[in-house]
């Protein structure tokens, strides 16, 4: 997963792997990924959208003129603790957007429900949860920008 704002077509031709985008992320979580080219891991946190990877790049790696720094949907895989009728909502409550709501279920079980216009795809979600059962996936385009 590329860092926020990052154009899809031709980003390993135009970025110089320099490595400016990581050492500038407040976050921590660019890293040197495939090919030394940078990526967002979710695992070491969210992203706040700052946009402080775009700034020192001397590329033309970034679109911040975008409508959205990325379109990434959250989806809730089998392993999920609430799922498997274990009580969590690390997920809900990480979520800074509100967008993960836990809905009754029958059996009385309460299970996530992701709503997609209201999810930023920053990953605080991802990193929250401890059964890994949250995943950020090419999502639909949407309106919402963080």
């Amino acid at each position: 997963m590329r860092p926020p704002w990052a154009r899809t077509e031709r980003f390993t031709d135009l970025c110089t792997r320099c490595g400016a985008c990581a050492e500038s992320c407040p976050e921590g979580i660019i890293r040197r990924g495939d090919g030394g080219f940078p990526e967002v891991d979710f695992r070491r946190g969210e992203c706040s959208f700052c946009a402080a990877c775009a700034e020192p790049c001397p590329e033309p790696v970034f679109d911040r003129a975008a409508a959205s720094p990325w379109t990434l949907a959250v989806r809730i895989g089998p392993s999920c603790l609430a799922i498997n009728r274990v009580v969590c909502r690390s997920c809900r409550d990480a979520c800074p957007e509100s967008a993960i709501r836990f809905a009754l279920a029958p059996g009385g079980v309460a299970v996530p429900v992701v709503e997609d216009d209201s999810c930023t795809g920053c990953g605080a979600c991802l990193a929250a949860c401890p059964a890994d059962a949250v995943t950020l996936q090419p999502g639909p385009e949407t309106a919402h920008a963080p």
